[in-house]
């Protein structure tokens, strides 16, 4: 029996949709798919990542635990979001008959933000990390660099959980989103709504601008460092361009996924006229632009074990043999620092 309107939870508002309509819009098929790919490149993944942890360097081990950090988020993300969706998609049930108090939309929207913010944050940290490793070799501690490592990917995942509790404290809401299958925030005209909105998108934003700066800082010092008038062992060793070259697909990946949905996101509830009725609907080119903007978004998560997959060393050297030449190579300590510890 469909519950009253009277005693439905604050996650709903008008959408007008036919199940038919639903049904050809949310394929069940595809989002299957799209989850098992998701699911099997993340797994592939975290494989190739044990395997090259063992006997890796310090700055190369702490670089692969924010990878772990990474793939292992992204997993959880697919398998979570992707049991909700896949299942509503099958069933085409009416969100109001199984979740009229509104707790299955609340705990989607919270997963939803936390596993969206959680990769743009961590390429963040990883940035970071590579820039200190790079500029700084001495500015950091020698020891227990997994351990710093996996404290920072939790403090990550603490501060993008804080921020999906957010709507469960009163500061926005979260409601269900067209075609009836999925909750996010609300893109309405309410103080709560713009915060939450604005905060999303401003950690987002500010998250992708930062790996963006750090990273072109660090490729500028490689690119001084090995074309410089150093001597060899002064020069990068393949680890170190390994590394960069990964971090930078994971940049561009998250730049490309990510940026349309936060503009979107950012330019709706800033726009005047709202865009968003007083009763709660928005305009259906509005529904199907955020949907779209969503689906994009969500090939982040497929697409970042494979930056790591195929931007290993072993493929690189293919289209680049000369990494191959120097394979023993130092890293980027000053020279001073080499003779020290030779006498």
């Amino acid at each position: 029996m469909r519950p009253n309107a009277s005693s439905l939870g604050p996650c709903f508002r008008p959408m007008n949709i036919t199940p038919e309509e639903r049904h050809l819009i949310a394929s069940p098929w595809f989002s299957a798919s799209f989850c098992l790919v998701g699911l099997a490149s993340n797994l592939l993944a975290l494989s190739v990542l044990m395997g090259a942890r063992q006997g890796s360097s310090q700055s190369r081990s702490s670089f692969l635990t924010f990878l772990c950090g990474l793939v292992l988020t992204d997993f959880m993300g697919l398998l979570v979001t992707g049991a909700i969706v896949v299942t509503q998609h099958f069933v085409l049930f009416e969100w109001q008959d199984v979740d009229p108090g509104c707790s299955l939309c609340h705990f989607m929207g919270v997963i939803m933000v936390f596993f969206g913010l959680c990769p743009l944050l961590l390429g963040a940290a990883m940035a970071s990390e590579r820039f200190l490793g790079i500029t700084r070799p001495f500015s950091r501690p020698t020891t227990a660099s997994q351990r710093r490592a996996w404290t920072t990917v939790g403090l990550v995942w603490a501060s993008a959980l804080a921020l999906g509790l957010l709507p469960l404290l009163g500061v926005g809401h979260y409601t269900v989103q067209y075609p009836g299958s999925w909750c996010f925030l609300t893109l309405g005209t309410h103080p709560g709504d713009v915060a939450f909105s604005l905060l999303f998108t401003l950690l987002g934003s500010v998250s992708v601008g930062m790996s963006f700066l750090l990273n072109t800082i660090s490729v500028a010092t490689l690119c001084h460092v090995y074309h410089g008038q150093a001597t060899a062992q002064q020069r990068p060793r393949d680890c170190e361009v390994e590394m960069m070259v990964q971090l930078l697909g994971i940049m561009v990946v998250a730049s490309i996924c990510w940026m349309p949905l936060l503009v979107f996101i950012a330019q709706t509830v800033l726009r005047s006229p709202p865009a968003m009725s007083p009763t709660g609907q928005l305009s259906r080119s509005t529904e199907r632009q955020l949907l779209i903007y969503l689906r994009v978004a969500t090939w982040n998560q497929i697409l970042d074990p494979w930056v790591y997959i195929l931007f290993r060393r072993a493929v690189i050297q293919r289209f680049y043999p000369r990494l191959s030449t120097r394979s023993r190579s130092l890293s980027l300590q000053p020279q001073f620092t080499r003779r020290s510890t030779i006498h």
